[in-house]
């Protein structure tokens, strides 16, 4: 027995069929069916652009319709009160010396009786300061003072401080430029004036850092503060380098 015949497809009619489909007549209807419905894409795309446009948009600034999201309002009053916009702006008191009144003359350099350097340290810096410590009591005959772990008086970290006499100015303020360690010091002179003394006459080694001496009461005119004066309390050891 002979197999069913099959249906045989002429390859010549294929390709007869798609030469049609992209004669130059059919491109054109092609091309002007597919710009037709590109159209209606874009149409319906500008018009979904447009609606989403005008919707409420809280979370991109930089789009239209963009609203913040506020939060309601707190119920109560503000303590500073609801006027605070309309106060007045003076210009605040000096807390300087010698500046409201140039002085006449200059003022004696005699008025420094001794000095004070305070080292501040940190919970990462303490052993170059406790190292620093030693090195000047081996080698200084200096008040030493405490080791605070925490703010003392004006100085706003962990420090502690050591007072000398003015005969060792020349030596001691280059010796802690040469050995700060990278701390931080601060070094000042005892006039009978604190705050001038720790804020406008001092001298810092490497950073300067704030010091919370502006609420200190500036002495009246003749009547300085008692004289912080130095009693060195250590005996040097080491013979300093020279």
């Amino acid at each position: 027995m002979h197999p069913d015949p099959q249906t045989l497809i002429d390859a010549g009619d294929d390709d007869a069929h798609w030469a049609d489909l992209l004669s130059p007549a059919r491109r054109r209807l092609i091309a002007s069916a597919g710009l037709a419905a590109g159209g209606l894409a874009s149409a319906s795309a500008a018009t979904a652009a447009a609606r989403s446009d005008n919707a409420v948009n809280t979370t991109e600034s930089g789009r239209p319709g963009f609203r913040a999201i506020v939060p309601p309002a707190p119920e109560g009053r503000s303590p500073w009160g609801q006027a605070t916009a309309s106060e007045p702006t003076p210009r605040p008191a000096s807390v300087r010396p010698g500046e409201a009144t140039l002085p006449t003359r200059p003022r004696a350099y005699t008025a420094i009786k001794s000095y004070h350097a305070h080292i501040y340290f940190d919970e990462d810096s303490f052993e170059k300061a406790a190292l620093l410590r030693r090195w000047a009591a081996e080698r200084f005959p200096v008040e030493l003072g405490n080791w605070n772990l925490e703010p003392r008086g004006p100085h706003v970290t962990p420090s502690f401080y050591f007072g000398f006499t003015n005969d060792l100015l020349p030596v001691l303020v280059p010796w802690l430029q040469l050995n700060s360690l990278g701390l931080t010091i601060l070094i000042h002179p005892n006039t009978g004036d604190g705050r001038a003394d720790h804020l406008h006459y001092a001298l810092w080694v490497n950073r300067a850092q704030p010091v919370n001496a502006y609420n200190w009461p500036a002495p009246k005119p003749g009547q300085p503060e008692p004289l912080e004066e130095v009693f060195p309390n250590v005996v040097p050891t080491v013979p300093l380098e020279i």
